[in-house]
């Protein structure tokens, strides 16, 4: 059975968006990032930049955080109207056909779809620092320190929307080292397992 939709998240710096995108072009799938910012800015009427910000990262590294956002009468803050934003536009977006969507608990939110093939893609400390320190020119300290904040406040988010833990084998079909099989096996891997 054909996967038809691949959703991919990642560590910080593992390379996990550029894959997505060369998975996508390779197969011919409609690649979803930051298409799905857009989307949801229009949909809610909040900044795009306010979004990328928030739809993968929660506000601090502590969970708490989420305890002390305003909710309106129903219990519902801006956090989770963004969500069920997200929710809807990726669902819509897996209805229409084959795609690729990198992140914003797509795993999760898909999780129930048979032709759903949920990746995770990791990587050593020093093969993302190195990444990182290229891409942005980062020292190595502070490509180091972006890497446990992004991460520390994607796992959160992911667990405030899923209840789940974020890099969790189990919530996945396949977890790829990008540094250990090198990002071009990845690819080829997650095309083969998609056909």
């Amino acid at each position: 059975m054909s996967k038809t939709i691949i959703t991919i998240s990642r560590q910080h710096g593992s390379g996990g968006r550029a894959i997505g995108e060369e998975v996508a072009r390779r197969l011919g799938y409609e690649y979803l990032d930051e298409v799905l910012i857009t989307e949801a800015a229009e949909r809610t009427g909040l900044a795009k930049d306010y979004i990328k910000q928030k739809s993968e990262y929660s506000l601090s590294t502590s969970i708490f955080s989420y305890a002390f956002v305003s909710r309106d009468q129903r219990g519902y803050s801006i956090d989770d109207m963004l969500f069920n934003a997200q929710r809807d536009i990726i669902n819509e977006a897996a209805d229409k056909g084959p795609c690729v969507i990198v992140g914003r608990s797509a795993d999760y939110i898909l999780r129930n779809r048979p032709h759903c093939l949920n990746i995770f893609v990791h990587a050593s400390h020093d093969f993302r620092a190195e990444r990182l320190m290229k891409l942005f020119d980062l020292s190595r300290d502070e490509a180091l320190k972006e890497m446990k904040t992004f991460d520390k406040k994607r796992a959160i988010n992911y667990k405030y929307v899923t209840d789940r833990n974020w890099g969790e084998a189990r919530n996945y079909g396949i977890c790829l080292s990008s540094s250990f099989l090198g990002m071009d096996k990845c690819i080829d891997l997650i095309c083969e397992a998609a056909k």
